[in-house]
């Protein structure tokens, strides 16, 4: 269940992605699953189920908690502070 009250929501702001496929990855040459964006910086990163997990990585480092989903025809959000759809 969504936390809809989820204090992290205050840093979402208008984004757009800064890359076609995982930032890291990319530049590493190496593979991934899924991508997710950052809804605060619009930082492309790797989900958990990718080998490197930089979406996860990436919120840790950078205190950017909510992330959305790039994949076709998903449409949700992810705290990676409550471990929640948001």
């Amino acid at each position: 269940m969504p936390v809809r009250t989820d204090p992290h929501l205050a840093l979402v702001r208008p984004v757009t992605p800064r890359a076609a496929g995982c930032e890291e990855c990319l530049a590493t040459r190496s593979s991934w699953v899924h991508l997710r964006v950052c809804l605060t910086c619009g930082h492309v990163g790797c989900c958990d189920s990718s080998p490197n997990r930089h979406a996860r990585r990436h919120a840790a480092a950078q205190g950017h908690p909510i992330a959305a989903s790039l994949e076709p025809g998903e449409d949700w959000r992810w705290c990676f502070v409550h471990e929640a759809f948001v």
